[in-house]
C-alpha cells in the first residue's frame, strides 16, 4: 500500500521505482543499525524522501543466531513524500537463518532475499527452528532470491589487510550494504570517508571495512548480466527548498527543548535516569553545554524527577524524562510540580507495558497515565508528537505552556518516534517568536499565589529575590498569600483554579485543523503520536479514489482543542486508530457523547497503511 510500482524500461536497463522498502535484518552484532544508518544517509544525499525503522531486542546480548536476538533496520524511500516506513519489504536482507524466520512474512510476494548462505548451516538453522535448510527446500519459490556466500567473500576481500577472521567476519555488514547500494545506485564516496575518519588509528580495520564494502558493489556489477537481479533507480523526490539533514525524534526532542530554553531566554537542567527507549535523550542533551543545557543523570526516577522541580524552583526551566514505568514512579512529584505550580517539562517515551512489558517496542498507552494517573484533582497539559521531525516544534511549545502557564506538561512520543529517522528541514531560529521569562521581581503587593488574569498563572519568584520570600511545599494554600491552608472552601477553590488553569490553555494554542480533506463529511479518522504516518498515507489514497473521508490528528491530548467537539460533530462516523486497547476514544466519548469507535493495535509494531486503509473502506461500504 505504501510501497511502489516498478517499471523496466528495456531488458537490461535500470529498473525504476518510485518508492522502495528496504530492511536489514541479522544478528544484534551484525550491525544492522550501524548499516541502516549509513544507507539513510546516502539515500538522503540522492535526493530521496525516507522514513526509517529500526527494530532491535531487548535483550543486552540474545544468543547468537537465535530468533529472539534479531535486530532489524527498515528503510522506505522515494521520489515522493514518504509517510510511513511501508508495510511489504521490496528486499530483505537476511544475515543468518534467524533473521529470515523472523522478517520473511514482511516480504512481498516477488521480493528479493538476499542472504548469506555461509550462514546457513545445520547449528544455525536448529537455532532458527528450522528443519530444513529454506534456501534448497523450494519454500522460497515466491520470492527471488539471492543466495550467497557473503561471510566467505568477505574474509576474501579483506585477506590482504592482516586482519583476524573475526575483524574481518565484522565487515560483513559492509559488504551487505556495498551490495545495495550497487542495486539503488548509491554513492559510496561518502561511506568511505567516514569508515577512514571512524577507524582513523586502526588502518587495517578502516581498510578492510572499505575493501568489503567495495567487494559487495563490485559483487553486484558481475551479477547484473547472470540473474534477473538488476539495479533500480529511485528519481528524488520534489522536495522545497533548503537546507536539510536527517534527524530521530530523540535528535529532535532535544533540539527543540534547548530551542525552547534559548527562546524563553532560559537555562534548562535535564535531569534523568536511564531507562529504554528514552535514555538517547540524556546522551543527546549532554553534548548540548555550550547552548547553556545541564544534564544530570540521577540515582532514581525520583530522584530525577524531583531535582528537576528543584531546577525549576530556583529559576531554571526544569525537564526529565523516562518511559512508562519510570513516569510511574515520578507521580507523586508530579503532584507536588502541580501543587506548587512550577513549569517542569516530562518527555514520556511510550513503549510496550505493562510492568517491562516491551521495553525496545513501541505502545500508545500512556495516555490515560498521563492525563488521569495521578492521585487528586491533578490537571496537566498533554502534548504528542506525530513524526520524527514534529518532535522540535512540539517540544518548544511543551517549553512554552509550561513557563506561561507555570505547570507541568508532558510531552508524549513512543519508542518508533524516538528512534525512527526522517529529513527536517533546519528552521531559522531567528525567526521564531521568542517568549522571555517574566519573573517576579517587585516586591510590593507581592503574592506567591495570586494570579495572571488571563492565564490564571502564579508569579514566578527566584529564591532570594529581596522581599520575594515565601513558603511552598505540597500541603494547600491558601489563595493569593501561600501561606498553609486546611480551609475547605480555600481547597476548593484552589482545585478547580488549578483545573482552570489547564483549561485555559486551549484558549492560547490554534484551533483543531483537518490535515487532510473536508470539515464535515462520512468519516472522521482522528489519531495522535505516530500513527500520523499510516493514517495520512491511508486517507490520501482512499481520497484519491473518491472516498468521503478526512483525517484529523491532535497534538493537544490535554486540554482538547477548543473546537474540536464542534468539528467531530461534521462527520457521521469517528474511527479513532490507537496502538493501545482505546484510549484517546474514550476520552473523546466521555467528554463529548460523540459515537468515536476505536481501532486498536498492540503488538509493539505500527500501523500498517493496509490496516487503516481496509477500516476505512469497511466504513463506508
Amino acid at each position: 500500500m505504501d510501497g511502489a510500482a516498478v517499471t523496466q524500461t528495456s531488458e537490461h536497463a535500470h529498473l525504476v521505482a518510485e518508492a522502495a522498502v528496504v530492511r536489514f535484518a541479522g544478528d544484534s552484532g551484525d550491525g544492522m543499525q550501524l548499516t541502516g544508518g549509513r544507507f539513510t544517509l546516502a539515500t538522503a544525499l540522492a535526493g530521496n524522501d525516507l522514513a526509517t525503522f529500526p527494530d532491535f531486542p531487548a535483550e543486552i546480548r540474545a544468543p547468537i543466531g537465535t530468533t529472539f536476538g534479531v535486530s532489524a533496520f527498515q528503510i522506505n524511500f522515494g521520489g515522493r513524500k514518504i509517510k510511513t516506513v511501508g508495510d511489504q519489504l521490496d528486499v530483505l536482507v537476511a544475515m543468518n537463518p534467524a533473521a529470515l524466520k523472523v522478517n520473511l512474512d514482511d516480504l512481498k510476494a516477488g521480493g528479493l532475499i538476499i542472504a548469506d548462505n555461509g550462514t546457513f548451516n545445520d547449528k544455525n538453522l536448529r537455532k532458527a527452528g528450522y528443519e530444513e535448510n529454506p534456501l534448497e527446500n523450494g519454500s522460497l519459490a515466491n520470492f527471488k532470491l539471492l543466495s550467497v556466500d557473503m561471510s566467505k567473500m568477505t574474509l576474501e576481500a579483506v585477506k590482504e589487510f592482516g586482519v583476524t577472521n573475526k575483524e574481518g567476519l565484522r565487515t560483513k555488514n559492509m559488504w551487505a550494504l556495498g551490495l545495495i547500494y550497487w542495486m539503488y545506485d548509491r554513492e559510496r564516496a561518502e561511506t568511505i570517508a567516514w569508515l577512514q575518519q571512524k577507524f582513523a588509528k586502526r588502518e587495517d580495520i578502516a581498510s578492510a571495512n572499505v575493501a568489503a564494502l567495495n567487494a559487495g558493489h563490485a559483487f553486484g556489477e558481475t551479477i547484473e548480466q547472470q540473474s534477473e537481479i538488476r539495479p533500480v533507480h529511485v528519481p528524488p523526490a520534489p522536495i522545497d527548498a533548503g537546507l536539510y539533514r536527517a534527524v530521530t525524534g530523540t535528535q529532535a526532542v532535544a533540539w527543540g527543548l534547548t530551542a525552547g530554553a534559548m527562546l524563553a531566554n532560559q537555562r534548562m537542567v535535564f535531569c534523568s535516569y536511564p531507562i529504554t527507549p528514552a535514555s538517547a535523550l540524556l546522551h543527546t542533551l549532554a553534548e548540548l553545554r555550550h547552548y547553556n543545557v545541564e544534564t544530570f543523570q540521577a540515582e532514581d526516577e525520583i530522584a530525577a524527577v524531583c531535582a528537576a522541580l528543584g531546577a525549576s524552583y530556583a529559576g531554571s526551566i526544569g525537564v526529565t524524562s523516562s518511559s512508562g514505568p519510570g513516569v510511574a514512579l515520578k507521580t507523586e512529584a508530579l503532584g507536588l510540580g502541580i501543587s506548587t505550580e512550577l513549569p517542569l517539562v516530562v518527555v514520556n517515551s511510550q513503549r510496550g507495558g505493562p510492568s517491562t512489558g516491551l521495553p525496545t517496542k513501541t505502545e500508545q498507552s500512556d495516555l490515560f497515565q498521563s492525563v488521569w494517573g495521578r492521585n487528586g484533582d491533578a490537571p496537566l497539559c498533554v502534548l504528542a508528537t506525530r513524526s520524527p521531525s514534529d518532535c522540535f516544534e512540539t517540544a518548544v511549545e511543551a517549553v512554552r505552556i509550561a513557563i506561561k502557564f507555570m505547570t507541568p506538561v508532558i510531552l508524549l512520543t513512543d519508542g518508533f518516534l524516538a528512534n525512527a529517522s526522517e529529513p527536517w528541514q533546519i528552521p531559522d531560529l531567528t525567526k521564531m517568536e521568542p517568549f522571555p521569562t517574566q519573573f517576579a521581581t517587585d516586591p510590593e503587593g507581592f503574592e506567591p499565589f495570586s494570579r495572571n488574569p488571563d492565564t490564571l498563572a502564579r508569579p514566578w519568584a527566584k529564591p532570594g529575590t529581596p522581599g520575594l520570600e515565601h513558603r511552598i511545599g505540597g500541603i494547600e494554600k491558601q489563595d493569593g498569600s501561600g501561606h498553609i491552608s486546611y480551609d475547605p472552601q480555600n481547597h476548593h477553590k484552589m482545585t478547580m483554579l488549578r483545573a482552570e488553569k489547564i483549561q485555559r490553555i486551549a484558549g492560547d494554542v490554534p484551533e483543531q485543523a483537518v490535515d487532510l480533506g473536508t470539515t464535515t463529511g462520512k468519516l472522521a479518522v482522528v489519531g495522535w503520536g505516530s500513527t500520523y504516518g499510516p493514517i495520512s498515507r491511508a486517507v490520501t489514497v482512499a481520497r484519491a479514489e473518491g472516498l468521503d473521508v478526512s483525517h484529523i490528528h491532535l497534538r493537544h491530548i490535554w486540554p482538547l482543542p477548543r473546537n474540536l467537539k464542534d468539528l467531530l460533530s461534521g462527520y457521521e462516523q469517528i474511527l479513532v486508530p490507537e496502538m493501545n486497547t482505546g484510549q484517546l476514544v474514550k476520552l473523546l466519548r466521555a467528554e463529548y457523547l460523540l459515537p468515536a469507535e476505536g481501532l486498536n493495535k498492540i503488538s509493539g509494531q505500527p500501523f500498517k497503511v493496509a490496516e487503516l486503509d481496509a477500516a476505512i473502506r469497511a466504513r463506508l461500504s
